[in-house]
């Protein structure tokens, strides 16, 4: 038997930082109050502006990779979770194994948006159960959202954050991951996201003239109690297929977009926020990043999962793509 573990972690925060009262003085309101009492967010970090995705995540990668005492021609495959890639074509995967060095590793995007690095997590737990031909996988989140934001857009400039984390999976001799489920809410597909610079409405001198440069941004509503609705559905079916209940769950991260709707969710699982970890306040969100580098920072911190332990991830991404997993942790 070949079981899936992940063996390091790694994370990239570029270094410029946004506050608040920054958005204050940018947007001429006092957004402060509101986004600490409703959504835990104090500031932000954004990338240079000749940064780019790839070179969050090479970062990131290569603490994570220094961390499991691997070089990156130890790669098999690199798994790159990101809506805001470098190019909209080819993958900013190819990107990371060139900057990476990564001869060895076959490489792909995934995009169904903010879910999309806990469906990596899951695929490459599924190719070294099946195929003994892969033996390290990078899954790696990236998100440069800034450059796609309107900056005097309250409802997203508030929110979006850029960064990247990544993780190494290992092929074991002992389980790591457990189980695993993906679904999704298709019918929200155009409520949220970047809807110019595909075949849709590609980004036409006409169209940027009309509307502006591709930006992220909310065109119609949809449940403001969705994750509060359906991640503990989800979580629940997980756990269960794993052959656990919630108490022999030690440490759950889930999308980092809300602090309110993690209380709530921990509530209904019934579950103590000690044994959940969050990032929002000092880092923003961080789309496909969030939930590796919120475990990177609990690690850090002495406050992530110890050996045996249980985790559970559990994201959305607009779409609505969910995704979530059990896995046990094997390292210390």
């Amino acid at each position: 038997m070949r079981f899936a573990q992940i063996v390091s972690t790694g994370r990239c925060i570029p270094e410029k930082l946004v506050t608040n009262q920054d958005l204050n003085q940018i947007l001429g309101e006092d957004v402060d109050a509101w986004l600490i009492e409703n959504v835990g967010i104090r500031e932000r970090h954004v990338m240079a502006d000749d940064e780019t995705t790839s070179d969050m995540i090479v970062a990131a990668s290569k603490q994570a990779l220094e961390r499991a005492n691997l070089q990156s021609t130890n790669l098999d495959l690199i798994i790159v979770a990101t809506d805001t890639p470098d190019y909209l074509s080819p993958a900013t995967a190819s990107v990371v194994q060139a900057k990476l060095g990564a001869a060895n590793a076959g490489a792909y995007d995934i995009n169904c948006a903010c879910a999309a690095w806990v469906t990596g997590l899951d695929m490459a737990a599924r190719y070294i159960a099946t195929d003994s031909d892969f033996k390290h996988i990078l899954v790696a989140g990236g998100y440069g959202m800034t450059k796609f934001l309107d900056w005097h857009d309250k409802y997203t400039a508030t929110l979006f954050a850029d960064g990247a984390a990544a993780v190494v999976v290992r092929a074991g001799n002992e389980p790591g991951y457990l189980s695993g489920k993906l679904t999704a809410r298709g019918e929200y597909h155009d409520a949220l996201g970047i809807y110019t610079g595909g075949t849709y409405r590609p980004a036409t001198p006409e169209v940027v003239s009309a509307l502006g440069k591709p930006r992220v941004q909310f065109v119609k509503k949809f449940p403001k109690t969705f994750n509060s609705e359906n991640w503990p559905p989800l979580v629940r079916e997980v756990v269960r297929k794993a052959g656990l209940t919630l108490d022999d769950i030690a440490f759950f991260l889930f999308t980092q977009l809300n602090l309110r709707t993690i209380e709530y969710v921990m509530q209904n699982l019934g579950q103590p926020m000690n044994k959940t970890h969050w990032i929002m306040d000092k880092w923003g969100y961080l789309g496909s990043a969030c939930i590796p580098a919120a475990l990177d920072d609990a690690l850090e911190r002495g406050k992530g999962p110890k050996p045996g332990d249980n985790i559970v991830f559990c994201a959305t991404g607009g779409g609505m793509a969910m995704a979530a997993s059990v896995w046990r942790w094997t390292i210390s």
